[in-house]
């Protein structure tokens, strides 16, 4: 038993009491019970592959699981960039993994690379926004939820060995907050190792100058520690991939074949393809998933959470309650939507006014023209009685002419036969004489 003193000690300092068992109790199986539980449930792992299009990334990915996922050949000639997702479901002794590989397809083929990451970002927060949104749900199903969140991004950089493109510090720069990235240099086979070395050592420094925080193998735990301290001074790995096998000695390994020689996937002095699996797959893995959830995903939810108004501390430095942040976020949704309410009224009556001002100013036009019309038919109207007493006249003036003419002429009828008469009177007469 400790000392009284030590044991008071204990209890202060940490608020609980430290027991002993006289007996089996049985949470000792609790390990056991999480194992089967787990197996059971299964595990799901999302890979994201980012590289110009013939790095060998599908290459790589095949190798890694040692099996073919069929990924369809891509093009150089897309517009932009689009990101590919396939789920796959895979077993190893009675262990199923489902396995999700996103593949950024036309990735740097473009002429203008300005925005060739921008889809990759908004990808990755979409799939954080899909968990939250799963989250926020009254109903909740996450045990059963398809987890797309990204684990770990596998970052392929072309073996120039020169440095890094700005496409890629640029990429990485922006994604280092929302995802665990791994730097790989693809198809190592074809640069010499002096110029790998040198490579590596030139990546590291660019990094590091740019302030790009790339994943680092875990050291906290006492058992992975030694090998993971060494494997983060391998990085960024130099690999090489290929489904092929190829007759060496007495047995058949996986390797590329060459006029020069043979380079062996699998063989550690050629290439760094076992450091690579051994470190994402066998030893790191359970990890990647525990930084995404622990570190990525709760920066995308307090950003998002602080977005929509919810807050841990008051203004006062005082802890805030979810009911008591909702409520606020409540009453001042309310002051804003009444604000908005209060200012479509404005606005609205001014609309009217507005327009009523327009219609008055119509009706007077309207009323204006109404008059100045009704002023043109009087004037018509008069024009036309004057006219049609003129032609009144001129009528009365035509029937009493023809009524002269008429007389004159009945009074010439008459007096035509007596004249004609005393001519043939006359006439005789001067015969006779």
């Amino acid at each position: 038993m400790m000392p009284l003193e030590n044991f008071r000690r204990k209890t202060q300092n940490d608020g609980y009491r430290t027991l002993s068992l006289s007996g089996h109790v049985g949470f000792g199986s609790l390990p056991d019970q999480l194992v089967k539980k787990s197996i059971k449930q299964g595990f799901c792992f999302n890979i994201l592959c980012i590289g110009e299009t013939g790095s060998g990334k599908s290459t790589l990915i095949n190798s890694l699981f040692n099996t073919n996922f069929d990924d369809p050949v891509s093009s150089h000639f897309l517009p932009s960039v689009q990101l590919r997702a396939q789920t796959y479901e895979l077993q190893e002794s009675n262990v199923l993994l489902k396995l999700t590989i996103v593949n950024t397809v036309g990735f740097g083929d473009q002429i203008n690379k300005e925005d060739s990451y921008q889809p990759i970002v908004d990808y990755i927060d979409a799939q954080f926004e899909a968990y939250l949104q799963e989250e926020l749900k009254i109903k909740r199903s996450l045990f059963s939820y398809h987890d797309t969140r990204i684990h770990v991004c596998l970052y392929f950089i072309s073996p120039t060995g020169h440095s890094l493109k700005t496409l890629d510090l640029l990429t990485m720069k922006s994604l280092d907050s929302k995802v665990n990235i791994i730097p790989i240099i693809g198809k190592a086979d074809s640069i010499s190792k002096t110029e790998l070395q040198k490579f590596k050592n030139k990546i590291m420094s660019e990094l590091v100058s740019n302030g790009v925080q790339i994943y680092q193998f875990p050291t906290d735990d006492e058992t992975i520690s030694k090998i993971n301290t060494i494997m983060n001074g391998h990085l960024p790995f130099a690999v090489v991939g290929s489904t092929e096998e190829v007759r060496i000695g007495n047995k058949m390994v996986r390797a590329r074949q060459y006029p020069w020689g043979i380079v062996q996937v699998e063989n550690e002095n050629h290439c760094d393809f076992i450091k690579l699996r051994e470190m994402l797959i066998c030893t790191n893995m359970e990890d990647l998933r525990e930084q995404t959830h622990a570190r990525h995903y709760e920066l995308y939810r307090r950003c998002r959470l602080e977005e929509m108004g919810f807050r841990d501390i008051g203004p006062e430095n005082k802890p805030v309650s979810l009911q008591e942040a909702y409520e606020a976020k409540r009453h001042e949704f309310y002051l804003e939507l009444q604000r908005k309410e209060e200012e479509m009224r404005q606005q609205f009556v001014q609309k009217v006014k507005e327009k009523e001002a327009i219609l008055k100013e119509a009706e007077h036009q309207v009323h204006t023209k109404f008059e100045h019309r009704m002023l043109m038919l009087q004037e018509v109207k008069l024009k036309l009685e004057k006219n049609k007493k003129v032609l009144d006249d001129e009528i009365a003036m035509f029937i009493e002419k023809k009524a002269n003419a008429e007389v004159l002429q009945s009074q010439a009828s008459v007096s035509t036969p007596l004249v004609s008469l005393k001519r043939d009177k006359d006439r005789k007469n001067s015969s006779f004489t």
